[in-house]
């Protein structure tokens, strides 16, 4: 596909669905299917037994997270992301390619995208449009779930694209690298609830939701869209360039746009804002409905 040289962040299902069909999974190609739903709307795990892309695994980001920390989908450790994508069957020179079920087209995956990045892997893409265009487009799918050979993985972690709260809370003072907040407007602004929590946003934060980037179709929108988003929200991509959300995930999706323009060192504050309303001072914490009462 076109620029598909930015280390392939992006692959069609066209080109995926050939590399099915010719047989090129295995050890040189995985398939992860990286679907999260709220437990009472969806089910991945038993959506995933349902039907899937040919030759793909399910990855569990329950599975695979920090189960220690209290809050959600924080990133493992080394040793834990090596051992669970190993049983996955990704090595170091695996190509992975990681998509989800939702019906935005996709949400989840850029999160699976990252978290490889993060821990030193390269060779990993996001399925354009997701697994609701891969159906659309009449690929074949199936309930028949294969067993890939384990393989080793050795994960180094580039601590370069993840912020801690210290960082980000030095930042606010220090305003080394921009904050942009992929959370819809009204969560941003502090106008409605975050999942039950108080919403608002970290002080200097600029806010473009992560939807801003997708097509109505589900795929990501062409290179050039996504630079004249970022400049009408003032986001110079040649400055250091931090992402945050609810709890890490759609903040990837700002790191994903950047990637494609050229810039692939956007870090992802990985506690976002469930660990700042619980951490941050009172006045760190910027909301329209806070400042109405």
């Amino acid at each position: 596909m076109a620029r598909q040289g930015l280390s392939r962040a992006l692959v069609t299902a066209a080109w995926l669905a050939e590399a099915v069909r010719a047989g090129r999974g295995g050890a040189g190609l995985r398939v992860l299917d990286a679907s999260w739903y709220p437990p009472k709307e969806r089910n991945a795990r038993q959506e995933f037994k349902e039907r899937h892309i040919p030759g793909a695994s399910f990855f569990d980001i329950e599975e695979c997270r920090d189960k220690s920390s209290p809050y959600d989908f924080m990133l493992p450790s080394e040793s834990h992301f090596a051992d669970y994508v190993g049983q996955l069957g990704v090595s170091n020179d695996t190509h992975v390619v990681v998509y989800d079920g939702d019906e935005v087209g996709t949400f989840y995956a850029p999160r699976a995208w990252w978290m490889f990045r993060a821990f030193g892997h390269k060779e990993v893409s996001v399925l354009n449009g997701g697994f609701k265009n891969w159906v659309k487009e009449g690929h074949p799918v199936t309930a028949e779930v294969t067993q890939p050979t384990p393989a080793v993985f050795k994960a180094k972690l580039n601590k370069a694209l993840v912020k801690t709260f210290e960082e980000m809370v030095q930042n606010v003072s220090s305003l080394k690298f921009q904050v942009v907040d992929s959370r819809p407007e009204g969560r941003f602004r502090g106008t409605e609830l975050d999942q039950g929590l108080e919403s608002g946003h970290i002080p200097g934060a600029v806010n473009i939701p992560f939807h801003s980037f997708l097509s109505e179709t589900g795929h990501e929108k062409s290179i050039e869209e996504i630079q004249e988003i970022f400049r009408e929200k003032k986001v110079d991509l040649s400055k250091p360039l931090t992402a945050t959300c609810r709890k890490g995930v759609t903040a990837c999706q700002i790191a994903l746009a950047a990637f494609l323009c050229g810039k692939r060192d956007v870090a992802v504050y990985d506690g976002s804002w469930s660990e700042w309303f619980h951490r941050a001072p009172p006045h760190y914490k910027v909301s329209e409905s806070r400042r109405n009462k």
